[in-house]
């Protein structure tokens, strides 16, 4: 295939502008109708031994399908828009068919940390006022449905468990059967989403689906994803830092999304040496394992990712290798994403000096040293039990960090 050919195939599966402020269902959508049998959605390792469970690849058109279904499934429960829904899952597709499915079904997807407690869930719950949760069958050793209905008890507001399936019990609605019914809906338009501040079950944080699409922007604007390309990820999407760069980022450029979740060795080397066009993003806790290991040429992007407070090696750019790219998450708040560590680096040190895209997110440093940021990607505001907040993206607000400067270079960032 030329390369105009995959230029132009990319270009026909990349949702338009219409689609994204739709939010992520309609994307999928929307690329389904373009590219309905491009990959959508792909799981890697044992994911039998896992969950019980075969790993699957779906298309664009039998995850759109999927979704549909469900999201009709959520709709027969009758509760009022925009509820609080929450998703307790270890990652992988069936997460995000869920996620997509409450967004498509008129409500808030809310996903929980899968290393949650029980007391946790319970406080999380309670916190973000669930009206229904989502999980899975089995998490390894774990056995999350039956958690769940445990935990369900001291919540007289939880009026709907559901979950894929095997080892779904008594009282727990199966996700399968659901996914098995006839007719579908079309998408409705996001009402924004719900992610935990630091993991923390009592600091739940609200986003726009406007604010959520700002974020992606800003993200692929550094990061050009386009359709023929996969992004393969060893991020949990239940917070903004997964989300933006994993299952945000592939919907919205209409490319494939690849989970290593849960990590084992053999079943990463064997996602990365698939024959794709590959973005891969990594936590940069690993980071160093990583260098040991020789990337295909298919990896064309290595994103590592940090989440403040973090250290950062600038360094000098290697020619070796993929293109590195380094994101930096602030909380729930913002993601930037800036090629390479010495771009982060210098953006950070002197934020008015670099080339962001600044009508999604601005940066500056106030006199006392704290990033600030401003703009559509950063808004968000904590949850309360009762109304939605209205996140203000136009105020400057502070990160409560501050670089740290060695020698006029920044080699972390800190809390202020």
């Amino acid at each position: 295939m030329s390369a105009f050919a995959v230029a132009e195939r990319a270009a026909e599966a990349a949702p338009d502008a219409s689609a994204r402020s739709g939010g992520l269902a309609a994307c999928l959508f929307a690329a389904a109708l373009a590219s309905p049998q491009r990959t959508a959605l792909r799981d890697s390792g044992d994911r039998v031994a896992w969950c019980g469970r075969p790993a699957i690849t779906w298309t664009y058109a039998a995850a759109a399908e999927i979704v549909g279904r469900l999201a009709r499934g959520i709709g027969t429960w009758r509760l009022p828009a925009g509820s609080r829904i929450g998703l307790w899952f270890s990652g992988g597709a069936e997460s995000a068919l869920a996620h997509l499915a409450v967004e498509a079904a008129g409500h808030l997807p809310c996903p929980m940390p899968a290393v949650w407690d029980s007391g946790q869930l319970s406080a999380g719950i309670a916190a973000a006022g669930f009206v229904a949760v989502l999980t899975e069958g089995r998490r390894g050793p774990r056995r999350p449905a039956e958690e769940l209905a445990r935990a369900a008890m001291g919540h007289f507001g939880l009026r709907y468990l559901a979950a894929f399936g095997p080892g779904v019990p008594d009282g727990v609605i199966s996700l399968d059967a659901m996914a098995l019914e006839r007719g579908i809906v079309e998408p409705a338009a996001s009402r924004g989403l719900v992610t935990f501040a630091g993991g923390d079950p009592g600091r739940p944080i609200f986003r726009t689906a406007a604010a959520l699409t700002a974020a992606i922007d800003a993200h692929l604007d550094a990061l050009p994803v386009t359709g023929d390309e996969r992004i393969l990820t060893l991020l949990p999407a239940h917070d903004l830092r997964g989300l933006v760069t994993g299952l945000g980022a592939a919907l919205s450029a209409g490319a494939g999304l690849e989970t290593v979740i849960p990590f084992d060795e053999a079943g990463f080397r064997a996602a990365v040496m698939r024959p794709v066009p590959t973005r891969l993003v990594v936590p940069a806790l690993i980071e160093s394992a990583l260098s040991a290991l020789t990337l295909p040429w298919t990896v064309r992007t290595l994103d590592v990712v940090h989440r403040v407070p973090a250290g950062l090696t600038p360094g000098a750019p290697d020619s070796a290798g993929p293109q590195r790219i380094d994101s930096l998450v602030f909380d729930e708040d913002a993601v930037l994403t800036r090629p390479g560590g010495r771009d982060l680096a210098a953006t950070l040190a002197h934020p008015e000096r670099a080339p962001l895209p600044r009508a999604l997110l601005a940066l500056a440093r106030g006199a006392d040293g704290r990033v600030a940021y401003r703009g559509p990607a950063c808004a968000a505001a904590p949850l309360a039990r009762g109304a939605v907040p209205e996140p203000d993206g136009q105020a400057w607000r502070s990160s409560g960090y501050r670089p740290v400067l060695s020698d006029g270079i920044v080699t972390g960032v800190e809390p202020a």
